[in-house]
């Protein structure tokens, strides 16, 4: 393997685990599994609208850059660069 697709999977790997953490830190909406954990208990608690609507956006972002790369790798491995 190349040096530059190694960067990208540990990249990918690290793009994995924010995205999982920007995820749990979203407020539950309820009525979902949320709820079922004690998200309902604190809806009136929960972060405010420019806080949750700029973690949606980085959510947005960083969800995209991890499928830009997962195809980018299927690329490379399916032309044989790298």
């Amino acid at each position: 393997m190349t040096a530059l697709k190694i960067a990208l999977q540990i990249i990918v790997v690290l793009l994995s685990f924010i995205l999982t953490l920007l995820i749990l830190m979203h407020k539950g909406k309820g009525g979902g599994l949320s709820d079922m954990f004690g998200g309902g208990l604190t809806q009136n608690a929960g972060t405010s609208g420019v806080a949750e609507k700029n973690l949606n956006r980085w959510t947005v972002i960083i969800a995209l850059l991890w499928v830009a790369l997962i195809i980018g790798l299927d690329m490379m491995t399916k032309f044989n660069i790298g």
